[in-house]
C-alpha cells in the first residue's frame, strides 16, 4: 500500500485549493512578495502543480482575481505611439474593455472591492503591478516620478470607471466612448507627462 504524502493530486478541486491559497497570498503579502512556492505551501501542494495549472505567476494573479483580461497583452499594443496621445489611448481602452462582455466580470470585482478589503487588497495590487507599472514601463517615465504619475492616473481611471459604470451619473454613462475618450484623456495625458506639482 502506498502512503500519501499529504499533496493533493491534480484535479479540479486541486485547481480551486491553488486558487483560494493565491488570493489569501495575494492579499496578504502582495504580488511582488508572494511566491509560488508559498502559494504551492498554502495549498498543500506541490509548485509543479501550481505551473501546470496556471503557468506564470501573472497567470496566476489574473486567475485569482477572475480578471478577464490580461494588460501585458493589451498595454503595450495601446501605448505604442506617440507619447503625447498616451492619455487618450489608455482610456480608449479602458472603455472599450469595460464596454464589451469581459467587462461585466471587471466590473463584478471593482464592486466587491468598494465594500470588502480583502478583495480591495487584491484589485490595488492588480492595478499598481499589472496595469500601471506596465504603463510605467511603456512610456518610459521617469522612475523618480513614476509613483506619484501613476497613482494620479489612477484616480482619472477609478473615478471614471465609478461614474459610468457604478453610479451611472449621466450623461457620463450614456455618452459614445469615443467622445468620452476625448474628454477624460487630456486630464490622463497631464498625469501622465505634463508638469508635476512640487511635492
Amino acid at each position: 500500500m502506498v502512503r500519501r504524502t499529504g499533496r493533493r493530486p491534480g484535479n479540479q478541486d486541486t485547481r480551486q485549493s491553488i486558487l483560494h491559497a493565491a488570493r489569501a497570498v495575494f492579499a496578504e503579502r502582495g504580488y511582488d512578495k508572494a511566491s509560488i512556492r508559498a502559494i504551492a505551501g498554502a495549498a498543500e501542494v506541490d509548485p509543479a502543480l501550481v505551473h501546470h495549472y496556471f503557468g506564470t505567476k501573472d497567470k496566476l494573479f489574473l486567475a485569482s482575481m477572475n480578471m478577464p483580461i490580461d494588460p501585458s497583452k493589451l498595454l503595450p499594443e495601446a501605448l505604442a505611439g506617440p507619447r503625447e496621445s498616451a492619455g487618450v489611448r489608455l482610456v480608449g481602452l479602458v472603455l472599450r474593455i469595460w464596454d464589451s462582455p469581459a467587462g461585466a466580470a471587471a466590473l463584478a470585482v471593482f464592486r466587491s472591492a468598494l465594500s470588502n478589503e480583502w478583495t480591495a487588497r487584491l484589485m490595488r495590487e492588480f492595478v499598481v503591478t499589472q496595469v500601471l507599472r506596465r504603463a510605467v514601463t511603456e512610456l518610459s517615465l521617469d522612475p523618480a516620478e513614476a509613483p506619484i504619475r501613476s497613482a494620479l492616473t489612477a484616480t482619472q481611471i477609478a473615478g471614471l470607471l465609478f461614474v459610468r459604470y457604478v453610479l451611472r451619473i449621466e450623461p457620463v454613462a450614456s455618452m459614445p466612448a469615443e467622445a468620452l475618450t476625448r474628454a477624460v484623456g487630456p486630464s490622463v495625458q497631464h498625469y501622465l507627462t505634463g508638469d508635476l506639482p512640487q511635492l
